[in-house]
């Protein structure tokens, strides 16, 4: 042995070895038992970071645990490399915008922007010696992949599983797209609650909202039925301040009597409460916020402004005409795109939704089969499911992503769904096989993507070829395990449950192990999209060693959330160094050792054997 200990050498052998000799190519089973891994193909939407690291290191370590105990691993690897983030990335390295380039180029780009990716991320997990086997990889923008991912959409259309749409969807104005309640984050801001008179037959009505630029949008006003203060009211009609139209008053139990005045606006659309009323009432529906978050050109004083703009002028323009009584600030809770923190609007929009509200129950049952490491974040995905409002809505207006396999019948606007032997398809520059029932044989082609979410949650069929001539269903379904970071149990671990349940009956797997995150500060954690990670995973691994990054991973409990310090791997480093004096020390002893002949390992002390 060297006299000191050279990682950089050292490791680089190891690695060459391992992969010359296959020793972590999955056998099929043919002669172990299978322990299969579903593991989270990393977003291609930025460089890696310590906090990808520290989960995937953790994941990792349970593959050569198993592999030792004796189990045939599968353990791939894959990567997210299609929809709304790579775009972004795309957009943001190439400075340019997806809508302002041909479909066709704005795919070439990104593909070559995925490849220079993803060779980056495979080239840091083989520096940080994963035993993967990389036979294995895939990607989700893969023919294969988006072919099982548009036969998982047709199975569930044929079960009316999967049904399109026309009502109020969540949308990002950055993005302009629409989103599902699981891509929503809350962010506290300060407000300012602005207090206006409506004026009715029998007194002027006092009202306080947050968004004075939503008046030409409001349809009614509503009241508790017990608040005694508006008994008199209901039924009546009130004046919209600026505006002049009338608009009915009406009751609804949903009212806070303590918030505010009482008496609250209900503008199309204000937030969630204001859809819910609309839906719930019958209310018309005034068209105020466009997709790309400008106001409607026809409404008046503030027709094409942004929102924010809009409502500096309203107010502005409300003082200057003596109608805002008085303004009081507050703090409050806002529902922002996880993606890029744009305030989230509801727009009326034709979308595919997946219904994932019938069947709680279901989803409830399947978090009770699986094994949750740690146990309490069960809890987390209880909650979720327990309190979700709306279908999942998988449609994205965007341009790199799995195609819906998809037209419309130009004359009769039935949605025709592509044949199993079309897949994959892209409708833009593929025809239906058949006419529509109407006899019609011109279409309309969908030019919505799915939401990156809608394949990544078939990442088991994905693994097993779900449906192909090589379908391996039988050796690794359901996966042994799924490895992933606790922020995605409301998208990742909810929506795989409910696409395994819904096509195979089983849940996808018998163990899900949550790793926390790293935290740049307290509350922070390092992600791609914040940029705030210290140094580079591979610059730490050629300063540090593989092994020293690897044993810092493992000093954390599961679940939790962990800061992160360089001189925490010089820690690393001196430990490594005592165990290879050690074994040196040994190696020194061991010189003229030679093995008895009677000496059988039978009759070896415990801690001899395991020595």
């Amino acid at each position: 042995m060297d006299k000191k200990y050279d990682f950089q050498k050292t490791e680089n052998e190891i690695k060459h070895f391992w992969e010359q000799s296959e020793i972590y190519k999955y056998r099929n089973g043919q002669n172990r038992k299978v322990f299969s891994i579903d593991t989270p193909p990393p977003t291609v939407s930025g460089n890696l970071h310590i906090g990808h690291v520290f989960s995937y290191t953790q994941a990792e370590m349970i593959a050569r645990f198993k592999r030792m105990q004796g189990y045939d691993v599968f353990y791939p690897f894959g990567f997210d490399d299609n929809g709304l983030p790579t775009e972004r990335l795309v957009e943001r390295d190439e400075n340019i915008r997806a809508n302002a380039l041909p479909r066709s180029e704005f795919r070439s780009k990104c593909m070559r922007t995925i490849c220079k990716y993803e060779d980056e991320f495979k080239s840091l997990w083989k520096r940080l010696g994963f035993s993967v086997d990389w036979s294995l990889e895939y990607q989700t923008i893969s023919d294969l992949s988006q072919k099982i991912s548009q036969k998982s959409f047709l199975e569930l259309a044929k079960h009316n599983k999967a049904y399109l749409k026309e009502s109020p969807v969540l949308w990002c104005t950055e993005c302009r797209t629409s989103i599902a309640q699981a891509e929503l984050e809350t962010k506290e801001c300060e407000t300012t609650f602005n207090y206006l008179n409506f004026h009715t037959p029998i007194g002027s009505l006092l009202i306080a909202t947050t968004r004075p630029e939503l008046l030409a949008g409001c349809v009614c006003i509503f009241v508790h039925p017990e608040d005694i203060r508006y008994k008199e009211y209901v039924g009546k009609t009130a004046k919209v301040p600026l505006y002049d139209f009338e608009i009915p008053i009406l009751t609804d139990e949903n009212v806070s009597m303590d918030k505010g005045t009482g008496a609250v606006m209900c503008a199309t659309f204000g937030d969630s409460t204001d859809m819910e009323w609309y839906q719930k009432h019958g209310l018309p529906y005034k068209k105020i916020i466009m997709p790309d978050g400008t106001i409607h050109q026809e409404t008046a004083f503030i027709g094409g402004m942004t929102v924010r703009k809009a409502r500096a002028y309203m107010i502005e323009l409300l003082l200057e005409k003596g109608l805002l009584v008085k303004q009081e600030t507050m703090n409050h809770m806002i529902a922002v795109h996880e993606r890029c923190g744009t305030d989230v609007e509801l727009i009326p929009s034709k979308q595919w939704y997946i219904d994932v509200l019938s069947d709680k129950e279901k989803y409830l049952k399947a978090a009770d089969e699986i094994n949750w490491h740690p146990a309490h974040m069960k809890n987390r995905y209880k909650i979720w499911v327990e309190n979700l409002k709306w279908d999942w809505c998988i449609s994205r207006q965007r341009y790199f992503g799995v195609p819906f396999p998809v037209w419309y019948c130009r004359n009769c606007g039935k949605a025709v769904f592509a044949e199993e032997e079309q897949l994959p398809v892209n409708p833009l520059e593929t025809e239906p096989l058949h006419a529509c029932g109407c006899g019609c044989s011109e279409f309309v082609p969908e030019e919505a993507v799915f939401d990156t979410w809608a394949t990544s949650s078939v990442t088991t069929m994905i693994n097993a070829r779900y449906g192909e001539d090589n379908d391996i269903s039988n050796e690794i379904f359901p996966m042994g395990m799924r490895c992933q970071a606790h922020e995605i149990i409301r998208t990742w671990a909810f929506y795989s449950i409910v696409k395994s349940l819904y096509h195979t009956g089983q849940i996808p797997w018998k163990d899900i192990m949550i790793s926390g995150f790293v935290l740049a500060k307290p509350g922070e954690k390092i992600s791609k999209s914040k940029n705030n990670a210290s140094s580079s995973p591979m610059a730490l691994a050629e300063r540090h060693s593989a092994d020293a990054i690897r044993y810092w991973a493992a000093n954390t409990k599961l679940g939790t959330d962990t800061f992160f310090s360089e001189d925490e791997l010089k820690i690393s480093k001196r430990f490594i160094n005592k165990l290879y004096n050690a074994a040196k020390f040994a190696v020194m002893q061991l010189d003229d050792f030679k093995k008895p002949e009677a000496c059988e390992e039978s009759k070896l002390l415990p801690v001899d054997r395991w020595i």
